[in-house]
C-alpha cells in the first residue's frame, strides 16, 4: 500500500504545489511523502522478517514431523525408499513447502498493492479503474494455467534429485566394499547415469519456470501498456489532470512489481504443491505393524515362544526359549535369519502364527514398549557421531556402569589402542574405526542396554579368533540369568550356548548342544565350518 501511494502523492504534489507554485503545499506534501517512505521501510523490514521466519519455522516443523514418522516404532515410512531419498524429502521438499508461507505473504502484499492502485484509479477515472480490476483477475488466471506444467516438472525434478541423493548415499556407504572388489568404475557409471537423469529433469523444470515467468511478464507488460494508453487519452481529452496522469503512469509502472511478485508466488506455490505431494506420501504411508494396547508383564521373565510362525522364508517355526537361556540359532540361509530377527523385533508381524513374550503376544504390545524389554541388535548396526563411551551408553540406564559391557565386548582393548581412550571421537557411522572395532562397540552398546531379552546377529564376523573367544566368554558371563539369543554360525559363540537350534529350509530341523549337532548333522557342520 505504501508503494502504491508513492506515485499518487507525487501526482498530488504536482497538482497542489508545482502547478500552483505553492511552496507551503510543496513542503507539506513532501513531508507526507517522507512519512510514507518511513512507514514503507519499516513495514517492509518487519514483513520480510515475518515471512522468512514463518517459512523457516514451517520447514522445521515439517522436517521434525517427517523424521518422527520415519522413526516411528511401528515403521512403514522407510519401506521402498532409500535413506538418501527420505533425506531429500526432509530437506529440499520441506524447504519448498515452507517457502509457501513467504510466497503467500508476498502474494497477499501484491494483491493489496493492486487493490490500492485500482481504488485510486477508480477515484481518478472509472475507465482506468475498470481496466485494472478486470485485467488483474484474468492475468492471475492465466498465470495459474501456465504454472501447471511447472508443477508437474517440478515434482519430477524432485523425484530424480531424491533418487540421485539416494544412490550417492548408497555408494558412499559401500565405498570400502566397492574398492575391495574393484567396482569403482561400475559405481561411477551408475551414478553418472542417475545424475544425468536428474540434470535433465532439472533443466525441464527450469525451462518450464522460464516459460511461465516470461509469458506472465509479457502479459503484465500488455496490461501496463493498456493502462498508460487509456490514461494518456483521458489526459489529452481533459478528463483527468496532469498530476492524475503522472499518478496513472506511475501506478501503471508500479503494477509491474506486484504482478511480477504474483507470477513468482504462483511458481513457488506450484513447486510447493509438488513437494507437498511427496511429503504427504511419506506421512500417509501405513505402519508395518500395529500398536497393541497391552502392557508388558511385570517383571519380565524373558520367556519367548514362537508358535507356527511363517514369515518370508520361515515355515511353521515352533520354538520355546526358556527364561535365562543362552540360545544359539544357526540358519543355513541368511535370509531366514533375517526373517526371524524381523519377527522378534516386530519389524514385521508373522504372516501366520504368534510370537509371545511371557505369554503375551507381541502383536498386543506397543513396539516402543516391547523394545524396552527385548532388544534385537542387527549385524549392521550403525554408530553415531560422538565418543566411544557415548555410543556404548546410548541406550543404557542412567545409573548403569558401562565397564562390564565394554569388557565383555572387547571394547576395553579397543580403547587402549585409541588416542583418547573411551573419549575418542567417533565419526559418522563409526567410519573412523575399523570394522572389528565398530562391531565390538555396537555389541557393547547392546549389552549395556541391559534388556531382559537380547538378540544379537553375527556380532563377531570382523574380529580375530582370539578376540572372538574372549567375547564369547564375556557374553555368557554378563548375560547370566537373562535370556539371550545369538543368531550366528561362529563356532566360538555357539560353543558357549546352552543349546543350538538348526534352522534349515525355513524349518527347525533339530536342537541340541553345539557339540552334539556337530557330530550328527552334516548340514550343521557345513554351515558352521564353511
Amino acid at each position: 500500500m505504501g508503494e502504491a501511494l508513492v506515485p499518487v502523492l507525487i501526482g498530488v504534489v504536482i497538482d497542489r504545489a508545482v502547478t500552483r507554485s505553492d511552496t507551503g503545499a510543496l513542503l507539506l506534501w513532501l513531508g507526507v511523502l517522507a512519512v510514507v517512505y518511513v512507514a514503507l521501510a519499516l513495514s517492509w523490514r518487519f514483513g520480510a522478517w515475518s515471512g522468512d521466519r514463518s517459512a523457516a519455522m514451517a520447514e522445521h516443523e515439517l522436517r521434525v514431523t517427517l523424521v518422527r514418522r520415519v522413526l516411528h516404532p511401528c515403521g512403514g515410512a522407510e519401506e521402498g525408499r532409500l535413506p538418501g531419498a527420505l533425506a531429500n524429502i526432509a530437506t529440499e521438499d520441506a524447504k519448498r513447502v515452507g517457502a509457501v508461507n513467504t510466497a503467500l505473504m508476498y502474494g497477499i502484499s501484491a494483491l493489496v498493492g493492486i487493490l490500492t492502485c485500482a481504488v485510486v484509479l477508480l477515484r481518478s477515472s472509472l475507465t482506468l479503474g475498470l481496466v485494472v480490476l478486470l485485467g488483474t483477475p484474468v492475468l492471475l488466471w492465466l498465470g495459474h494455467l501456465l504454472s501447471k506444467p511447472l508443477e508437474t516438472r517440478s515434482e519430477a525434478e524432485q523425484e530424480r534429485a531424491a533418487h540421485a541423493s539416494a544412490v550417492a548415499a548408497d555408494l558412499v556407504a559401500g565405498l570400502r566394499i566397492l574398492k575391495g572388489i574393484g567396482g569403482e568404475r561400475t559405481a561411477i557409471d551408475r551414478y553418472r547415469t542417475t545424475s544425468r537423469e536428474s540434470l535433465r529433469a532439472t533443466l525441464r523444470a527450469a525451462r518450464a519456470q522460464a516459460f511461465q515467468s516470461g509469458m506472465v511478464l509479457s502479459l503484465t507488460g500488455c496490461l501496463i501498456a493498456v493502462v498508460a494508453l487509456v490514461g494518456g487519452r483521458l489526459a489529452a481529452e481533459g478528463a483527468i489532470s496532469l498530476g492524475q496522469l503522472v499518478s496513472a503512469v506511475g501506478l501503471a509502472l508500479f503494477l509491474l512489481g506486484p504482478l511480477e511478485v504474483l507470477a513468482w508466488a504462483n511458481a513457488e506455490l506450484a513447486q510447493g504443491r509438488a513437494s507437498a505431494n511427496r511429503i504427504a506420501e511419506v506421512l500417509a504411508t501405513g505402519h508395518t505393524v500395529t500398536s497393541g494396547d497391552r502392557g508388558l508383564p511385570q517383571p519380565v521373565r524373558g520367556a519367548v515362544r514362537l508358535t507356527g510362525v511363517s514369515h518370508g522364508g520361515l515355515r511353521e517355526v515352533d520354538l520355546d526359549i526358556a527364561p535365562g537361556e543362552l540360545l544359539g540359532v544357526v540358519a543355513t540361509d541368511p535370509a531366514h535369519a533375517t526373517d526371524l530377527l524381523r519377527c522378534l523385533a516386530r519389524g514385521a508381524d508373522p504372516d501366520t502364527g504368534t510370537v509371545t513374550l511371557d505369554d503375551v503376544s507381541l502383536r498386543d504390545l506397543d513396539p516402543a514398549e516391547l523394545r524396552t524389554a527385548m532388544l534385537v541388535a542387527d549385524h549392521d548396526a550403525d554408530l553415531f557421531e560422538g565418543t566411544v563411551l557415548d555410543n556404548v551408553t546410548a541406550a543404557a540406564p542412567d545409573s548403569a556402569d558401562p565397564g562390564p559391557a565394554m569388557a565383555a565386548a572387547g571394547v576395553t582393548q579397543v580403547t587402549l589402542a585409541l588416542r583418547d581412550g573411551e573419549h575418542t571421537a567417533v565419526s559418522e557411522r563409526g567410519r573412523s574405526l575399523s570394522g572389528g572395532q565398530r562391531q565390538r562397540v555396537a555389541l557393547a552398546r547392546a549389552l549395556a542396554a541391559d534388556r531382559p531379552v537380547l538378540v544379537v546377529h553375527d556380532p563377531t564376523t570382523a574380529v580375530d579368533t582370539v578376540t572372538e573367544a574372549g567375547i564369547a566368554a564375556g557374553l555368557r558371563e554378563i548375560r547370566k540369568g537373562r535370556t539371550t539369543v545369538v543368531v550366528t554360525t561362529s563356532p566360538a559363540l555357539l560353543a558357549v550356548t546352552d543349546r543350538v537350534v538348526l534352522l534349515d529350509g525355513g524349518r527347525i530341523t533339530d536342537t541340541a548342544p553345539h557339540a552334539d549337532l556337530m557330530d550328527r548333522h552334516a548340514t550343521y557342520r557345513a554351515a558352521v565350518l564353511a
